[in-house]
């Protein structure tokens, strides 16, 4: 496994051969387990004395939907036509699949329409993959802050959200198992992190890994999905998990923003450093070297192709468009001597460092509720 100062001291946070190194060895594997650290808490403090927290909690129980019933799963799902359609949405009527970048002199510069569909299907077989095997790491994340977390409220809430997670799961597995066609082993990079997080006691270490990180990067990938897709079942079924995704994050920002004003300058630089960590990782599992190697394609040549590409940047950089405001209003940007700013700054994702946090926004992303009062209505 990488260490922490394995990324923070490359020189290079695009070195390939750093990036590629990382592989998953338990790809057969059907169970992987990870040696957790943490106490459980309790708390005889029964009083909730944090409202942010009490209104959250209350938006979370009235917010409850089901995988069963509230999506419609009687939809049939064509890939290719998925894949064409997406294409034409995105790129314009007409466009030849795979045009979108210079291809010339790679293995891709023999491929036709055929090829190119194909890799759009994989993709969605990946893409759809890793959703899954992250909302179970959330699950787990989530069920040990039930566990970890001091505060009763806390607690309260954290335990909708293990229903918010294995709903998730279900809903991913589900999609993959009957809409589309096959299924990918965990991402090594993904596998990585989330192992960190588990492993480490500290309670708000998870928060920042899952509640502030991992859900950060799902609910902007979920929604830049949401606008490429054209296929209505993955759309709804999107719209209603970045409404729970939405609070996810909101419970890491209100409850680490009271925490990270008792932590000292060395502990703050800990969670930069393992913030900036948990970022490299996530950003390079959006790779997809599971697809060019299943592919046929020399993975290393086509990350190279596939980096350069200006509608890939784009989205790697979208991708931390809720990380970046959610840390700098978590202090996390600008302390000590601004080492996460510079840091994000290398990755090419602080812009973003004005745009909407989470900690009020998730009453906006409620698309749960939305539906059900224009139903009533």
């Amino acid at each position: 496994m990488a260490s922490n100062q394995d990324i923070i001291g490359r020189e290079d946070v695009n070195d390939l051969e750093a990036i590629l190194s990382i592989s998953n060895a338990e790809v057969d594997a059907v169970q992987h387990a990870v040696r957790a650290e943490a106490d459980a808490l309790f708390t005889w403090d029964y009083d909730q004395s944090r409202p942010a927290l009490v209104k959250l909690y209350e938006k979370a129980k009235t917010s409850q939907w089901s995988a069963t019933t509230d999506l419609d799963w009687s939809i049939e799902v064509d890939q290719e036509q998925v894949v064409l359609a997406n294409a034409e949405q995105n790129f314009g009527t007409g466009m030849t699949l795979g045009t979108e970048f210079d291809t010339t002199g790679t293995p891709f510069a023999k491929w036709g329409d055929k090829e190119w569909i194909q890799l759009g299907i994989e993709s969605q077989n990946w893409t759809l993959s890793q959703f899954m095997h992250g909302e179970q790491g959330a699950l787990i994340c989530t069920a040990q802050i039930v566990e970890t977390v001091p505060w009763i409220d806390a607690k309260y809430y954290a335990a909708t959200q293990v229903m918010d997670e294995a709903r998730h799961v279900e809903v991913f597995a589900r999609y993959l198992d009957t809409k589309l066609s096959g299924h990918y082993p965990i991402n090594a990079h993904l596998k990585m992190l989330l192992d960190d997080i588990i492993a480490d006691g500290r309670w708000d270490m998870t928060y920042l890994g899952m509640q502030i990180m991992v859900e950060g990067l799902a609910l902007a990938a979920f929604g830049f999905i949401h606008q490429l897709t054209t296929e209505p079942l993955l759309k709804k079924l999107l719209r209603y998990v970045m409404s729970d995704e939405a609070r996810h994050v909101a419970f890491g920002v209100l409850s680490l923003q009271e925490y990270y004003q008792e932590l000292s300058a060395a502990e703050i630089r800990e969670r930069q450093e393992f913030a900036f960590e948990a970022a490299t990782r996530m950003r390079d599992r959006f790779l997809q070297q599971e697809v060019w190697d299943r592919m046929g394609i020399d993975v290393k040549e086509a990350v190279k192709l596939v980096m350069q590409a200006p509608d890939r940047q784009m989205f790697q950089a979208l991708l931390f468009s809720k990380i970046v405001p959610n840390c700098k209003k978590l202090g996390l940007l600008d302390a000590g001597d601004g080492w996460l700013r510079t840091k994000f700054g290398e990755l090419g994702v602080i812009q973003f460092e004005d745009w909407t946090d989470t900690g009020d926004e998730y009453t906006l992303l409620d698309e749960v509720a939305k539906d059900r009062e224009a139903a009533s209505a």
